[in-house]
């Protein structure tokens, strides 16, 4: 009898079907957002692929003596001086010997990247048992020919509306029917530093100095976010002050991480004269950003341990600090290093900060101290993002992939370390 009131209430059939509305709202919300997610995360990685991969072309080169070794001293130094470009230049004319015209020749030259006389150079002076042979090399094609394999210029347009004429194409043609054209895992990507060419350009310089710079931001940021929140919550007053202190903590978590880089052009760099465009001051400006995030994560990581672990710790004799350190902070530490691991997160993820202290040059060697000139991976994406050649969208998308996987996998572990030291009370 009672049921039966209650289910014909009137208004109870519009509330039940508001809520499962509501919901309903809640679900789509949900699922929308996650196509975006999935929508962007595709887009990127689909792009991305072709940085994963490179075209090589395999020439049959001459190693003439006279021109490699001329006095035969087999002197490493002047082996390395060598003209190994005309070397090249005369493989590729030998494999397309009715090449004629210096357009065309230079055309011809092109199929290859910059970077093959160095190649050549390396392997010859790593054996100077192969100057005066001919062997078959496997040299780095052109960013237009890689394009071209990865099926990213349109062939039915006119000759003079693409990068890669007939005559290219033809060329090629006949490497590919020869066996001397293939495709290849683009390690390059992973160990060279930036380059104006894109099919030389890596991430290893900008890999280094987030690294270093992120190294720094933890050795600066986390224990004095550490000991701030326990001091702030174990041992400082309540009053006006310290409530002062946290409404401006938590205003500095909320403030643009652009003016973090400006408070670091303004002192580090035009007051203390610090070296600009380094790991040290990019990292000192990304601990200044992440210290309100350590510390207020630090401080609720406190404020959940139970009143009773500190009042038993005080009732068998232990002093606050004694308290706070052996007994509290200890339970806390999960929480703490997740909140650290997150804001560090953060701080990888930022360009603008980066950008106001120079760390936008073009740097090519990589760094390997914090005093060395470096870039950081946000800011080469940006970097590559605003190139106009073509063949940098495929490497903006790969390092973009790479970036989100250094983001995923520290969050990964932040979310592994707070379910491996967790303490439910």
């Amino acid at each position: 009898m009672t049921d039966t009131f209650i289910t014909s209430r009137p208004g109870l059939t519009k509330r039940h079907a508001a809520e499962r509305r509501f919901r309903l709202y809640g679900q789509l919300a949900i699922a929308i957002a996650l196509g975006f997610l999935v929508i962007m995360i595709g887009v990127i990685g689909y792009n991305s692929i072709g940085a994963f991969s490179q075209t090589q072309i395999a020439l049959s080169v001459r190693l003439d003596k006279s021109v490699i070794d001329p006095d035969g001293t087999r002197d490493s130094a002047i082996i390395r001086r060598a003209n190994y470009g005309s070397l090249i230049k005369a493989a590729l004319r030998h494999t397309f010997p009715n090449v004629e015209g210096r357009r065309n020749k230079r055309k011809l030259y092109g199929l290859v990247s910059s970077e093959a006389e160095f190649t050549l150079g390396r392997k010859v002076a790593a054996d100077p048992d192969l100057i005066g042979t001919t062997q078959k090399f496997w040299f780095v094609a052109s960013d237009d020919v890689d394009m071209l394999m990865d099926g990213n210029i349109d062939t039915s347009l006119p000759d003079s509306s693409r990068r890669v004429s007939d005559m290219e194409i033809g060329w090629l043609k006949k490497l590919r029917n020869e066996g001397d054209i293939k495709r290849a895992v683009n390690l390059s990507f992973f160990t060279n530093g930036d380059s104006r060419e894109p099919e030389l350009a890596g991430i290893l310089s900008a890999l280094m100095g987030s690294a270093l710079s992120l190294f720094v931001c933890f050795v600066l940021s986390f224990p004095t976010g550490i000991m701030a929140a326990i001091y702030l919550e174990e041992f400082a007053p309540r009053g006006r002050w310290s409530d002062i202190i946290e409404i401006n903590i938590n205003n500095l978590a909320a403030v643009p991480s652009i003016v973090f880089g400006l408070l670091g052009l303004a002192i580090f760099l035009n007051m203390f004269g610090l070296p600009r465009s380094t790991p040290l001051v990019g990292g000192m400006v990304l601990a200044l950003m992440t210290l309100p995030t350590i510390i207020i994560a630090s401080r609720a990581s406190l404020r959940a341990v139970p009143p009773s672990i500190r009042e038993a710790a005080l009732a068998l004799g232990a002093s606050r600090v004694q308290t706070t350190f052996h007994q509290v902070a200890p339970l806390a530490l999960p929480g703490m290093l997740t909140g650290t691991i997150v804001g560090m997160a953060r701080a990888l993820g930022d360009t603008a900060p980066l950008l106001m202290i120079g760390m936008v040059a073009f740097i090519v060697d990589v760094p390997t101290s914090i005093l060395e000139p470096a870039t950081a991976l946000p800011v080469q994406v940006f970097l590559w993002a605003d190139s106009p050649e073509r063949a940098f969208l495929e490497k903006t998308s790969a390092a973009i992939v790479v970036l989100l996987a250094f983001l995923v996998l520290m969050n990964l572990v932040a979310i592994l370390l707070r379910k491996k030291f967790e303490q439910r009370f």
